[in-house]
């Protein structure tokens, strides 16, 4: 569940906030297997689409995180979830989308590291209203 704002995200909506606000972020991993799963590293990369194929991830003059965007998730019982908060602030207003992206965190493994990605997040920042 990713929640911006307070309010549930679906990936179909657009969320908006206004430019020097801070937007609260929570991203929530509920494990509904049988069995432990984990550790595993959540990471939140925001980016703007230029609608042409090409996405824009240098974006530390437009959008800052308060806190981390990598968070460590060290194991997720079964039908137990783990919650990870923060929050952006924008500082010029547009168009942002946010990769939420949850990858495996053990580098003892000789295979590739698996990754499991949720839909983007896509985020309109304003104006401020006088």
């Amino acid at each position: 569940d990713i929640l911006v704002d307070g309010k549930v995200c679906d990936c179909d909506a657009v969320v908006t906030c206004q430019v020097g606000d801070p937007v609260p972020l929570q991203v929530k991993l509920t494990n509904w297997s049988k069995h432990s799963v984990g550790p595993f590293a959540l990471t939140m990369m925001p980016y703007q689409d230029y609608q042409n194929g090409v996405h824009n991830y240098d974006l530390q003059d437009a959008i800052t995180f308060v806190g981390s965007n990598t968070f460590h998730i060290d194991t997720v019982k079964p039908t137990k979830d783990s919650v990870y908060v923060g929050a952006l602030l924008f500082l010029y207003t547009g168009d942002f989308y946010l990769n939420i992206k949850f990858h495996e965190d053990n580098c003892s493994r000789e295979l590739p590291l698996s990754w499991l990605c949720l839909p983007s997040v896509h985020i309109r920042a304003t104006e401020p209203v006088a």
